[in-house]
């Protein structure tokens, strides 16, 4: 027995807006504020090369005492300075990369549960038809 009506599935899921980060009204007061602004500007590759350049400026001092010194300059000038930025630029990108595929995630699990309502609507018409078709 064939089914006279065509039932075309296409989803219909908006699209969502990307994920609001914190404004300044989400924070709590003055040094909530300024946490905010200090770890924006600290976590920029210019930021990282700036440090590098800070801490270039007292190489040639650990370079010229001894092999403690140069040790001590690249572990507690250097690598403290650059890589607290590089790291947080770091975090920023993962951040945001993991923004993006929790939405995507949201985004199928919505298109997902679309299809099963629709799946459940057409599975209602076909049986509605059938009963319908059998009491003729």
């Amino acid at each position: 027995m064939a089914i006279p009506f065509f039932h075309s599935f296409k989803s219909k899921v908006k699209k969502q807006k990307p994920i609001i980060p914190l404004i300044w009204s989400d924070l709590s007061g003055f040094n909530g504020k300024l946490a905010v602004k200090i770890t924006n500007a600290v976590s920029t590759m210019w930021c990282a090369y700036l440090f590098a350049g800070l801490a270039l400026v007292s190489l040639p001092n650990a370079i010229s005492t001894s092999t403690s010194a140069i040790v001590s300059w690249v572990a507690q000038t250097f690598l403290q300075l650059v890589l607290l930025s590089v790291i947080m630029v770091g975090q920023k990108v993962s951040a945001k990369a993991s923004d993006r595929r929790a939405l995507q995630t949201f985004n199928d699990a919505e298109a997902i549960l679309k299809g099963q309502s629709n799946i459940h609507d057409l599975i209602k018409e076909i049986h509605e038809y059938t009963v319908k078709k059998s009491k003729i």
